[in-house]
Parts: C-alpha cells; sequence; structure tokens
C-alpha cells in the first residue's frame, strides 16, 4: 500500500503548506494516539528541535494525542537521538521528534520512534495513515491523556553519551571546535565535550527560532573551518539542526565526510575485535571507502540511500556499524538510531588509541574522483531499461575492472536521471561519465 503523507523519514515540508499545518498536526496526534493505544493506555514522549514553528505543532500534537487518551510527556529541544534513547529508557509507548534535521527554518516535520527507540514499522505507519482519513473523535473526559514535563532529559543523555566511551575516557589535552547549528544539540552536545575533558570552543549555539542551520553546521561547514584554522584547533565537530548527523573538519582545515569518519570507527573496531561483522554504506558512498575496507578485509554492502535502509540492512545482517557519506552514522553496539554525538565520541577514542590527528586517520581513505551528470528525460520513458543504456553501462563496468562504479538513478522529485560514475583514474571516470550521458541524452531525444 502506498503512503500518503509518509516518506524514507517521516512526514516533512513548508510550514503554512499541508499537511505542515497546525489543524494536520492535530490529527496526526490523534491518528498516531489510538494507533499506540490500540493495547490501552499509552505514553508518548515528544521532543524538537529549535525552530519557531516546533512550539506551534508541539501544542497540537499534544492536544491530539491527548483527545486519544494518550499521556504526553515534554522534552523540549533535544536532538532526534535523544529521544529514541529517551523513549526506550522511559519505556514509553513512543517517541515523536519535531524536526525538518538539516532543513531551513520554514521547513518543518514529524519523525515517529517505536518503544524500542526504532523507525516505526511499515505497519505502523499505514496504520496511522489510515486513521488520519478517519473522523476524529475524543475519548470520555476521564479518559482524556494528561500532559507533563521531563525536567531532567538533557542530563540523562548527556550520561547515556558519555556511557558510549570506555570507563577513565579523557580527551584532556584535546581542543575542539563544536558547531551545534543553533539547532537541538545547542545544550547537549558542548557539555559532553567538556565533562570527558576536552576544552570545547562553542560557536552556532544561541537559536532564535529562525537561525537553526543558517549558514552553519554540517550542510554550511565553511564557518566551522575557518573557526579551527582560528582558534588553532586539533580538529572540529559540525552538527545539523537534529544532531543526527555529523562531519568533522582536521586541524588544516580540511572537511572529513561521513565516509573517511565510518573509515575511521570501523578500523578502530576491527582493531579492538569488536566490529562483529561489516560495514552498511550506500549507494553513494565513495568507492574509496569500500576499497580501503577491502584492504582490511571488512566486509561492506550498500542499500539505498537514506538512514532508514543502512539500519533495515545492518538489522538484517546483525552488524554495527554504518551510515552515509553526508554525516548520518549509526553505532549500534550503543544506540538504536543514527546518533551524531555517538559517533564523534567513537571517532574521538580511535585517535585517542591511535595517537593519531584526525588529518592522519583519514589519509586511510583514498577517495575516487567522482562526476555525476544530469540528463533529463520523457516522464513516459524509463532509460534505465533501455537495452542501449544497460549494454553501455556494462561495458563502462568491464572496463574499469573493479576498480570503479557506475550508478544511474532517476531523482526523485524532477525528470532527471543522475549519471554518476567514479574511480581511480580522474581522466577515465570523466570520459566514461560523458559517455554514458552521451548515450542516455540520445535514448530520451
Amino acid at each position: 500500500m502506498a503512503r500518503k503523507y509518509f516518506g524514507t523519514d517521516g512526514i516533512r515540508g513548508r510550514v503554512g503548506q499541508y499537511p505542515i499545518t497546525p489543524d494536520f498536526m492535530l490529527k496526526l496526534g490523534w491518528a498516531a494516539g489510538m494507533a499506540f493505544r490500540k493495547q490501552g493506555k499509552c505514553r508518548i514522549l515528544i521532543g524538537k528541535d529549535t525552530r519557531i514553528s516546533g512550539y506551534m505543532f508541539e501544542s497540537a500534537l499534544e492536544a491530539g494525542l491527548a483527545a486519544a487518551g494518550a499521556d504526553v510527556q515534554l522534552l523540549g529541544p533535544m536532538p532526534t537521538p535523544a529521544i529514541a534513547y529517551l523513549t526506550r529508557t522511559f519505556q514509553a509507548d513512543a517517541g515523536i521528534v519535531i524536526s525538518a534535521s538539516h532543513n531551513p527554518h520554514d521547513d518543518n516535520g514529524i519523525k515517529f520512534f517505536s518503544s524500542e527507540g526504532t523507525k516505526l514499522p511499515d505497519d505502523v505507519e499505514l496504520m496511522i495513515e489510515e486513521l488520519l482519513d478517519q473522523p476524529m473523535t475524543v475519548v470520555e473526559s476521564a479518559a482524556i491523556g494528561k500532559a507533563s514535563r521531563i525536567n531532567d532529559a538533557s542530563g540523562r543523555y548527556i550520561e547515556f553519551c558519555k556511557g558510549s566511551v570506555p570507563t577513565g575516557t579523557n580527551f584532556k589535552h584535546l581542543k575542539i571546535v563544536v558547531d551545534c547549528a543553533h539547532g537541538a544539540a545547542y545544550k547537549v552536545a558542548p557539555s559532553v565535550f567538556r565533562e570527558l575533558g576536552a576544552e570545547v570552543k562553542v560557536m552556532a549555539a544561541q537559536p532564535d527560532g529562525l537561525n537553526i542551520n543558517h549558514e552553519c553546521g554540517s550542510t554550511h561547514i565553511a564557518g566551522l573551518q575557518a573557526e579551527v584554522l582560528a582558534q588553532g584547533a586539533d580538529l572540529g565537530i559540525a552538527f545539523d539542526g537534529d544532531a543526527d548527523r555529523v562531519l568533522m573538519v582536521d586541524h588544516t582545515g580540511t572537511v572529513v565526510d561521513g565516509d573517511e569518519l565510518l573509515f575511521i570507527i570501523a578500523r578502530d573496531l576491527q582493531e579492538r575485535g569488536r566490529l562483529h561483522g561489516g560495514v552498511v554504506g550506500t549507494l553513494m558512498s565513495n568507492l574509496g571507502l569500500e576499497l580501503a575496507l577491502a584492504e582490511l578485509n571488512i566486509p561492506f554492502v550498500r542499500a539505498k540511500v537514506g538512514d532508514r535502509y543502512v539500519i533495515a540492512e545492518l538489522m538484517a545482517r546483525n552488524w554495527l556499524l554504518g551510515g552515509e557519506n553526508s554525516g548520518h552514522l549509526v553505532c549500534f553496539q550503543h544506540t538504536t538510531t543514527g546518533d551524531a554525538i555517538i559517533a564523534a565520541l567513537q571517532v574521538l577514542v580511535a585517535l585517542k588509541r591511535r595517537d593519531q590527528s584526525l588529518a592522519e586517520a583519514r589519509m586511510g581513505v583514498k577517495k575516487c574522483p567522482q562526476v555525476l551528470i544530469n540528463v533529463r528525460f520523457s516522464g513516459e520513458l524509463d532509460p534505465l531499461e533501455h537495452p542501449s543504456v544497460k549494454e553501455a553501462c556494462a561495458r563502462v563496468t568491464e572496463r574499469m575492472a573493479g576498480r570503479g562504479r557506475v550508478l544511474l538513478r532517476k531523482s526523485g522529485t524532477e525528470p532527471l536521471l543522475r549519471v554518476m560514475v567514479e574511480g581511480d583514474d580522474e581522466a577515465a571516470v570523466r570520459s566514461y561519465a560523458d559517455e554514458l550521458a552521451k548515450i542516455v541524452a540520445e535514448v530520451c531525444a
């Protein structure tokens, strides 16, 4: 059954445009409350990031949940992975996050976590969608849900994050710059690193409801690069608005992306005998990561783009580590979802154990040149199924002889076919990409 509202990561859109409206959120709260109270009374946590519309949607969701007979506990501004953890530790029936992640303030969205702190199963999402199309009702007055606030949520999550590193870990001689993106991590992230002994310079930690992700954070990293150099810091850490993705900057100002961070963590776990399987990346993970892991005899598989698919692949294989080059990193040995603070701590532990700088550690991955060309096609035509395109892809793949790869995929929002080629020879990669793009263009003409 096709979803009407839920995408790969909840419901997201422009504030004030359906379905990101107060009336829809009221109905969504009611539908979620009805779905989760099938077994009787239920309790649901609500957290949010720092964008101004969060107040409005928090109130609407709270009212809808109460109308369905669900008790609500409010967490206030907290990282998305913190809501996953607290839902689990408070033994709530579900957790709701009000956030549009790395998007600007005029977007917002809703994510759900199950009682285990994982993404909702498909059948529960479909149940909520079915309820959204039904008339809204209100339980009897005596059964209406109550709302309360959890005041020690931040402290609980800070201790959880600190517990992900070995006992006695101290980053006393480490100077770091932490970019909080004026987002949900603005309080907890600096506290975690400071309490573990690091000297912390904080930036983008004055949220005003409108500046979340604005020229800061993991999607606008130039400010962090400049600050690391200005401070003479050992490294910089950049979060996005809801702190479920992380990128870093080494002491030279070079950006270290999710692929490189994933390698650093994987190598450290393997050396400590704690990797337990392999690593899950995505279709967009750089070939350099795959080749670097192969040199260490670490298995590597690719999932579709999206942390939902990375997590599903990890669970299917019973592996512990996966992520995306955008910085969504999942460390299953510690938590149930992508967690930027947890992932950053694992990188710092790896650097400390090897006595390496981030610049030295990232050299373990030799990034392969990657060329991406967009080709417009008619909505009726599927170029991926054309014999000429298939033959050309097979021919190029054979020529690269295991030292490169071809990926053709459709845009999810436009009639574009993305032709991506990567390999260890930049000139050859560009030539192959041009060749394939020309063939696709001819087929689509």
